[in-house]
């Protein structure tokens, strides 16, 4: 005979502590301006609001601007190294070198594609927000993804689908 487990029930979770100077922060600067805690400080009723959209504006277009300036510098890298190199070893190095060179910047394009889409999103007022459920996507989540377009929930059950019937 096995004793019966019973589930304690789990402490609730601790509110968000917002610092006051952070609370009224946002109110007087400029989107592109505000700080992440400065963000996730703002009261969930000014959600995607014109200083949030100006934010996510901003930290797209230089995470842009930045893989742009990669995939140039990959361009360059690449040219310099194109001298013959005798040793199979050496030159199978390089080779090697240059293949992860080329699958990261083919990940970046990638990236670059969703970020095009997110600044669209923006644009039309669909930033944000859950393609599946059309719930608010989370600051949190958008931090962490600026190019996310589901929520948490409706991405695991997304991932737990593909887990269960393949792609």
């Amino acid at each position: 005979m096995t004793p019966a487990v019973t589930e304690t029930p789990s402490p609730p979770k601790p509110l968000r502590k917002i610092d006051p100077k952070l609370a009224s922060a946002w109110k007087t600067k400029a989107g592109r301006d505000l700080n992440e805690d400065e963000l996730l400080a703002m009261p969930d009723s000014e959600y995607m609001n014109d200083k949030q959209i100006d934010f996510f504006r901003n930290r797209l277009q230089q995470q842009k601007d930045d893989l742009l300036s990669n995939a140039d510098e990959t361009t360059e890298h690449l040219r310099e190294d194109t001298s013959i190199v005798p040793d199979p070893a050496d030159r199978a190095t390089i080779e090697e070198e240059h293949a992860l060179e080329l699958r990261t910047r083919d990940r970046e394009r990638k990236l670059l594609k969703k970020i095009a889409q997110a600044l669209a999103r923006l644009e039309s007022g669909d930033y944000g927000y859950c393609d599946e459920t059309g719930e608010p996507i989370g600051l949190g989540r958008l931090l962490a993804r600026p190019t996310a377009t589901l929520s948490l929930e409706a991405q695991q059950r997304r991932e737990l689908k593909q887990k269960m019937f393949g792609n």
